[in-house]
């Protein structure tokens, strides 16, 4: 009967096979290799507080909000500029009363409208489209004042609508405080010249009374003293 040899291939393979279970055997039976939550709170190298930032609009209280697209007209160009996709507000000063107008750029903040809203201020539709209107003032967002046009685009007609409505309202609103204001002044002033005058009569009518008093005094006195009203040469 022929003896049956092994393949040495295959003992090799099932060696390696061996160590491998062998290995990762040990390994798991290892101490540490697990993670284990020991409950121990470690504190941060840095510790972070936050700071207040003031964007100058505490004091106001917010009319309108709403998301657009700015644009300035470029003179020197003749052309559209886009000046950022952000929120405009309108915002009232609670101790002025006054209104202004700001955008910021949704993503870094910065300015790219700020302007008062004044009676003088007039909104057109821009070329047809009911979504976006044009208007001219004197903007502040560059840190001077100089005379810009510009041109906001809404994603519905609704927002356009409610952002015209809103801007005459508050433009109608000013005139006729304006308006009061001057007419309080007018008849201040008046107030102001009739109580002169009169002081100024009562003071002269005083004058003669006194006058009249002092001369019927001395016309008293020469009465019961004829001797004075003689002088020795």
């Amino acid at each position: 009967m022929a003896s049956k040899t092994e393949d040495p291939t295959s003992l090799t393979v099932a060696a390696q096979k061996k160590e491998v279970e062998e290995e990762e055997s040990a390994t798991a039976g290892a101490p540490g290799t697990e993670d284990e939550d020991t409950g121990a709170q470690v504190a941060p190298i840095i510790k972070l507080q936050e700071v207040a930032v003031a964007t100058g609009e505490e004091n106001e209280d917010v009319l309108l909000d709403l998301k657009a697209k700015l644009y300035r007209f470029d003179r020197e160009g003749n052309q559209w500029k886009e000046r950022g996709v952000g929120t405009v507000k309108l915002l009232k000063h609670k101790e002025t009363g006054k209104v202004r107008l700001v955008m910021r750029q949704s993503k870094t903040l910065k300015i790219c409208a700020n302007h008062l809203v004044l009676p003088s201020i007039s909104l057109q539709e821009h070329h047809g489209n009911d979504k976006s209107c044009v208007w001219h003032a004197a903007d502040f967002a560059d840190g001077e004042l100089k005379e810009e046009t510009f041109a906001i685009r809404f994603a519905s007609v609704g927002d356009c609508k409610a952002f015209k409505e809103k801007i005459t309202e508050v433009a109608e609103s000013v005139d006729n405080k304006a308006g009061e204001s001057e007419e309080a002044t007018t008849t201040a002033d008046l107030l102001e010249k009739l109580s002169v005058s009169s002081k100024d009569q009562g003071e002269k009518h005083e004058g003669k009374v006194a006058s009249a008093a002092l001369e019927k005094k001395d016309a008293d006195e020469k009465l019961e003293n004829p001797a004075d009203d003689y002088v020795l040469v």
